[in-house]
């Protein structure tokens, strides 16, 4: 699994409609056969910035990713809204397929 987090930092006045900006490129990379989960957040300390967290099945299918028309698009349409360049971290996963459950932490009922 190839596993990516991006954080952006995005100009003030462009904060508010980011989301609607990025919102084909979002819908467009969850549907690629490849691509495991493609999520947004917002900080909490920051208004203006956002995470990306996306995954991939493998190399492959991420390099089909950034490969793509909807990618390169979006990548132009995100320029004229962010106000640094984004920072990421990428990684392969070996013998990952996605989320797995979280150990310490279980549903109880009060």
């Amino acid at each position: 699994m190839i596993f990516i987090t991006v954080k952006f930092t995005v100009r003030p006045e462009r904060s508010e409609g980011w989301l609607d900006l990025v919102d084909g490129f979002t819908q467009a990379t969850r549907q690629e056969p490849g691509n495991l989960f493609f999520e947004w957040s917002r900080s909490v300390e920051n208004p203006h910035e956002f995470v990306l967290v996306e995954a991939f099945r493998d190399g492959d299918a991420g390099r089909e990713h950034v490969e793509s028309a909807h990618f390169r698009t979006a990548m132009d349409d995100m320029s004229y809204a962010v106000a640094t360049t984004p920072q990421i971290v990428s990684t392969e996963i070996p013998d990952m397929h996605g989320w797995g459950a979280m150990g310490e932490v279980t549903p109880r009922h009060a």
